[in-house]
This record gives structure tokens, C-alpha cells and sequence, in this order.
């Protein structure tokens, strides 16, 4: 039996590459009886996602555990990783598998790229085999997808590289993020500012555009402009018009304007050019991961994460293409199986109105046909299998339709539109434009937006007709006043863009010339998670799908100054290096050497840097009140006055007041914090101590009872007890 293990990624996964077969479930893994492509059967298995982590510094050298400047930086003579705690069970049956000798060959079936590799092979790596190995390459996982790719497999040396790419980028990210996250935290707490700081290659520049944005919009100042809007009737026809000098419509003061508006009253005016050009749009490209995010984002306000796990259901369920894809080109094999697709959408209603399209096949469009562009995966699709509606919820059911649409639009023809400029001249002097635009043809809008985005917005999209030179009078003028506006904030889906560009923030028509090359930050696998990771550490906040800095953020980056780890310089450069050696062009070895030195460097910046802080105070006590970790810290009590017993002191120790002479005399003098589910404030713990009695403290409750009482110190009892109002007893 056996001969071939399969290893998949996730559960599901695996339960997919099992399905096209007969099989029986087993305990952690599926029994493949023997068929065509299996003579002898298969048996198939999975990780939980990263099974295995790289080890924490104090399991390399016990020192490493504290964290003091002394040990930095931090540089373990080989990267060694160890099991997750918590997956140990399937680690352990995976083991069992590898190890048994009847498997003559592993075929690593982890979604087809880099992080997939990682987590096979260094499962493999820790289980210290070495058996001969293939690799499943396959971008879905329908029936005939899994079929094509068991019969098609790579031999493990074509992917080993990219492999070597994303171990180098998980040892680099470690290194750079214990040591500088380690210094940082340390130099602060001795600069008054306690809390821990995490920092990362990708987190810490994504999060200094962030802090970026969030100066120029508390530094903007509105300033008010005024515009002069007129209304011209060239008998009967009424044209309307916004006053401007050399295309600049605003002035700067109200007088002005309004000495404009009443010059132009009631004068003649003429129109002095007609000019008409028609523009086409081209249907936007396919998705890929981060254009499907800030799609959502925008349409559902989705969370990128979240746009991430639905569409990952999806995936697992068979019904789209691999998710985490960064291409938005197909190559001829999909482009194929694209007419059928469409076929098939035509007997779901939502979609019968916009089938069948226009064009039946893109296979010759340049545009989304591109083999040349496809790198590991090609644009997110859908596959042939037809979704069950009524078994998927509402959020898996609006990401599929916009993968969808998305992909019918592209068979539909270009939108075109005609704009109209028409240029005035009031009195010879006051030059006047009015702009329109009128939708020639639909084309793919009648897919994406639907029509309620076709109908003409503005009122003046609708221009009368008239000629060059025609003659009019100015019926109406008004003055009207704007304020100029601070920078939007970033929604989440603006953050993808903006981290895939690197800041070099820019229109959708832009941005696919900019981005041909990458150097954003992060991968499109880990976009998502960056984001996440910046609201778990309290740097950011997401209020209505508004990105906010928080005080510790600003901090944090003020902290930095222009340093590496702020600049998406470093990270683009970082990814270039890492995809050379996915290509095979370069040397893990060189680059690592070079992030050991990069440690160093950054050490002795931010010993430099540390000279020029000079923080806000207020803004450091918010971030120690709100820190976490604080617990660990407070070492410093706060005292709340003199023992009545002794001459000890009394201190708050956070649920109780009790006398610092505790154990040198055994005093015995002690407060609950909570009194019959009352808190006992400082201030009333101090009347006590001072005058033998506290305020009147409202709302003590007992069986059910409230009642009011002051606390009194009782003399002869050496106790505290209740000392009420008349008749409030309970």
C-alpha cells in the first residue's frame, strides 16, 4: 500500500484533492485507494496552516530572555524552528505518515506559492526526512483542476527556490523585528514612555504613512475661497456657467467676487468656442487580491482580512481561483475555459439580462490574455463549478458576484462618452466655462455599475444646443463661498492601494502603469494581515472604515524619525532581493549576511535618534495609562496616606489598601477595594486616614438592598466599619 503521501496545506484542502477519488477517512489523514493516477493508492494529509515556528531568541541562549540592550542585537548562529503548541497532534500523525516505510515519495500540496512551500517543507524539515518529493502546482481546486494537476506534477526542484525566498524572508523579518522591537522598547521605558513596541519591516513603514496622513489633516488649515456661478438665456436657451482666469476658478476674497457677479449682471455675452471629444473606457482589468479588497472595501465596506477569508471559502469550496493571486492577467489556458463559464452563468437569473455578452472569448485581448504577466498564479476567477446559492451566506454571495461581473465585464464592449466645453465671454472681459457630458454608449457599465450610476448627476451634464458666436444676456449671478478641504483619511481598502504603491498614491488609471514592477510593501498574501497586526498593537484605529493613528502610533513614528524602518525604501528593495532569490538569481546566504549588518546599523541609528527625543508629555502618560502590559511594570505604588495602626504607610495594591509595614511589623491594617460591590476611591481611603472617616459613599448593596453610609475607623474594634444616616440602616 501507499508509496505516494500527499501533504496539504489546511483540512479542507485536503478534503478536495480527496474527493475526485474513492477514499476512506482515517485519523488526520485520507486513505486513497489505488486508481490511475495512484496504481498503488495515496495517502493524503494536512497541516494546520504553519505548523511549525521559528524558536523564540531564549530558546536559543537562555540570556536572550530579558530584554536589555546589553544582548543586542540578537543573531542565532542557524534559524531553527520548532512545533506550534498547539498543533503538536497533527504534526505528530504527519510525522507518523513520513516516517512509514512504505512512502517512497511526498508530493507537497500546499496552495501553490511561496508561504505554502515554506510550511510543507519545513514541517519535512523538522520531521528530518528525506525522502524524493514532487510538487502539486494547481490554482482551484475542482475535480478536474486536482485531476490535471496529480497528472502533471512538478519535480521538487522547480519550486525549492521560492522555498529559500520565503524561509529568507521569515529569518530576515524575525531578526529585524526582535532586535529593533527590543530597542525601541527599552530605550523608551528609559525615556518615561512605558509599553511594549513592536516593530516590522512591513508594519512600521505602512503605519508611518498612516501617521503621515493623520499630520496633515490635524495641520490643515481650511481656507475659505469664493466662486461666481452665472446663468446666460440665448433666447430661451439657458446655458449655466462658473466664472474663471486662466482656469482658475476661485478667488480668495468675497469683495472680489461679488464685484465680478455684479459686473456681469445683465450684460451681453458671447460664446467664443464649442469644443466636443469623445473619450472610451476599456473595462477594468480582472481582479487580483488587493484590487478585489479595495473593491469590497469600497462597494460593502468589507475589511480586507475579511474579503481575504471569504474568498478563501470560496476557494476551498472549488467555486474561484486561488486567492491570494497578484497578476490580473490570464493566460490562454483559463482564457479557454472562460466561454463555457459564461455559458453556464446564462441559466442564473441575476445574470441571464447580461448574457449572452458582446464578445464570446478575450483569448486575443492583450489586455487580460498575457502569459507574460502571469508569474504563479493568474487573475482571481471563478471556476466551472456553479455555486449551490442557497449554501452560501450573503458575504460569500456579494465577493462571488463581484468576481463575477468582473470577469463578464471584460467581455463587453468599451463606455464611451462625449463631454462638451463650451468657453463664454460676458462684456468681452468675464471669461465663463460650462462643462457637460453625455453617455454615448453603455458598453461594460451596464455589468459594474448598475444603472443607478448611469443617470446624468450633475444638472449641467445636459448643455442646450448653440453654436460658436451666438449671442446671450446674463439673467442670474450668484457668489458662491468653499472651504478648502484637509486630505481624506484612508479607508482600509484605499490602505491596500496605498501599501501596494508604497504611498505613491494615485487614480485606478494610474495605477497599473505605476505598478508593473512591484515595489509596494508587503505581498499580496500579507497585506491584510499587516493591517490586523497594526489595530492588535493599538497603532491604528478603524472607526466607520476610517483608518485613525492613535498617540501611540504617532509616537512610535515620531520615535523613528527618518529612519529605515519608516521608508518603504528599504522594503522594496528587501522584496527585490527576496524575488531574486525566488528566481534563483541570487544568494540567501549573501542577503541574510546583509540584514545581520542592517541589524547593527539600526542600533547605533537609534542610539543617534534617542539624542532628539523630546516627547509630549501628556501623550506619553495617555500611552503608559492605557498599556497592557502595564501589570508588569508597576513596581511603583501609589501611597494614599499614614497608617492609623503604625507609623507605616498606606499603599494601593490595586484590589486593596494595606500598610507597607506589613511584614516588618506584621501590620495587619487593610481596605478592600470593593466594599458590598462598591469601588473605595483614593480620595475616600484618604479621608479616613486623615479624619477617621470617609465621605458619604452611595449604593452599597446588600441582599438585594441599596443603602448609603460613610466607613469610620473604629477604636476599639481596630476595624472599619459603616457609619450610616438615621434611619438608612439596611
Amino acid at each position: 500500500m501507499g508509496q505516494f503521501l500527499v501533504i496539504a496545506e489546511k483540512p479542507d484542502q485536503a478534503a478536495k484533492l480527496a474527493a475526485p477519488f474513492s477514499f476512506t477517512k482515517k485519523a488526520g489523514y485520507f486513505e486513497v485507494k489505488p486508481n490511475t493516477y495512484f496504481p498503488n493508492g495515496a495517502l493524503i494529509t494536512w497541516a494546520i496552516g504553519h505548523l511549525c515556528e521559528l524558536k523564540a531568541p531564549e530558546e536559543y541562549n537562555s540570556t536572550w530572555k530579558k530584554w536589555t540592550l546589553e544582548t543586542l542585537p540578537i543573531i542565532p548562529d542557524r534559524f531553527e524552528y520548532k512545533v506550534t503548541k498547539s498543533k503538536y497532534k497533527q504534526f505528530n500523525v504527519i510525522k507518523g505518515l513520513v516516517k512509514r516505510p512504505d512512502i517512497r515519495e511526498i508530493i507537497i500540496g500546499g496552495d501553490a506559492g511561496r508561504e505554502g512551500e515554506l510550511i510543507i517543507r519545513t514541517i519535512l524539515k523538522v520531521c528530518q526526512v528525506n525522502k524524493p518529493m514532487k510538487r502539486l502546482w494547481i490554482s482551484s481546486l475542482t475535480e478536474n483542476a486536482v485531476k490535471n494537476g496529480f497528472s502533471n506534477l512538478l519535480p521538487e526542484e522547480k519550486t525549492r527556490d521560492i522555498y529559500f525566498e520565503a524561509l529568507s524572508r521569515s529569518c530576515a523579518d524575525w531578526l529585524i523585528g526582535i532586535n529593533t522591537s527590543r530597542l525601541y522598547t527599552v530605550l523608551l521605558k528609559q525615556n518615561g514612555v512605558k509599553d511594549v513596541f513592536s516593530i516590522g519591516r512591513v508594519q512600521t513603514p505602512t503605519l508611518a504613512l498612516i501617521v503621515k496622513r493623520e499630520h496633515e489633516i490635524v495641520n490643515f488649515k481650511p481656507e475659505p475661497f469664493w466662486e461666481v456661478e452665472a446663468e446666460f438665456n440665448f433666447e430661451g436657451k439657458m446655458l449655466k456657467a462658473k466664472w474663471h482666469k486662466n482656469n482658475i476658478s476661485r478667488v480668495q476674497e468675497e469683495r472680489q467676487a461679488i464685484a465680478i457677479a455684479n459686473f456681469c449682471i445683465n450684460k451681453n455675452v458671447e460664446i467664443t468656442s464649442i469644443k466636443k471629444e469623445t473619450k472610451e473606457y476599456a473595462p477594468p482589468l480582472l481582479f487580483n487580491l488587493s484590487a478585489l479588497q479595495a473593491t469590497a472595501n469600497k462597494a460593502y465596506k468589507f475589511s480586507p482580512q475579511n474579503t481575504l477569508d471569504i474568498l478563501q471559502r470560496l476557494y476551498l469550496k472549488g467555486l474561484v481561483s486561488y486567492p491570494r493571486s497578484d497578476s490580473q492577467f490570464l493566460t490562454n489556458e483559463e482564457a479557454k475555459t472562460l466561454p463555457n463559464i459564461l455559458e453556464n452563468l446564462s441559466k442564473i437569473d441575476k445574470y441571464k439580462k447580461l448574457l449572452p455578452s458582446p464578445t464570446n472569448s478575450i483569448i486575443n485581448n492583450k489586455r487580460f490574455v498575457n502569459e507574460k504577466k502571469v508569474t504563479d498564479h493568474h487573475a482571481i476567477i471563478i471556476t466551472e463549478q456553479l455555486p449551490n446559492f442557497s449554501k452560501l451566506n450573503s458575504e460569500e454571495e456579494k465577493i462571488y458576484d463581484l468576481v463575477v461581473r468582473q470577469i463578464i465585464a471584460a467581455h463587453y464592449n468599451n463606455a464611451i462618452f462625449s463631454y462638451t466645453t463650451i468657453h463664454s465671454l460676458v462684456e468681452k472681459r468675464a471669461e465663463f466655462i460650462s462643462k457637460g457630458k453625455v453617455q454615448i454608449e453603455e458598453g461594460w457599465r451596464k455589468v459594474i455599475y448598475h444603472s443607478k450610476d448611469n443617470s446624468p448627476t450633475d444638472e449641467d451634464e445636459l448643455l442646450p444646443l448653440l453654436s460658436e458666436d451666438e449671442l446671450g444676456i446674463v439673467a442670474k449671478t450668484k457668489v458662491k463661498k468653499g472651504e478648502t478641504q484637509p486630505p481624506n483619511r484612508y479607508s482600509e481598502g484605499n490602505l491596500i492601494t496605498v501599501m501596494k504603491t508604497a504611498g505613491k498614491y494615485l487614480e485606478d488609471a494610474e495605477l497599473e502603469k505605476v505598478l508593473s514592477k512591484t515595489e509596494g510593501l508587503g505581498t499580496e498574501a500579507t497585506r491584510a494581515g499587516i493591517i490586523g497586526t497594526l489595530k492588535d498593537r493599538n497603532y491604528i484605529e478603524v472607526k466607520k472604515n476610517q483608518v485613525f493613528a492613535t498617540t501611540k502610533g504617532m509616537l512610535l513614528i515620531e520615535a523613528l524619525g527618518e529612519s529605515i524602518l519608516t521608508s518603504p525604501s528599504m522594503t522594496a528593495k528587501w522584496e527585490q532581493r527576496l524575488s531574486e532569490i525566488g528566481e534563483g538569481n541570487a544568494s540567501p546566504k549573501a542577503f541574510m549576511e546583509q540584514v545581520k549588518k542592517l541589524a547593527d546599523k539600526l542600533i547605533s541609528d537609534a542610539y543617534e535618534r534617542e539624542k532628539e527625543w523630546a516627547f509630549n508629555q501628556s501623550q506619553v502618560e495617555k500611552i503608559t495609562a492605557n498599556n497592557p502590559y502595564n501589570k508588569k511594570y508597576k513596581k511603583e505604588k501609589t501611597v494614599v496616606g499614614k497608617c492609623i495602626l503604625c507609623d507605616g504607610l498606606i499603599i494601593d495594591h490595586g484590589t486593596f489598601y494595606g500598610c507597607s509595614n506589613y511584614k516588618a511589623a506584621n501590620c495587619k491594617f487593610s481596605v478592600s477595594k470593593k466594599i458590598l460591590s462598591k469601588t473605595i476611591t483614593q480620595v475616600n481611603i484618604k479621608k479616613l486616614l486623615t479624619s477617621g472617616e470617609s465621605a458619604l459613599i452611595k449604593g452599597f448593596k446588600k441582599g438585594g438592598k441599596t443603602f448609603n453610609a460613610h466607613l469610620c475607623w473604629d477604636e476599639k474594634e481596630h476595624k472599619i466599619i459603616f457609619k450610616f444616616l438615621h434611619n438608612q440602616q439596611p
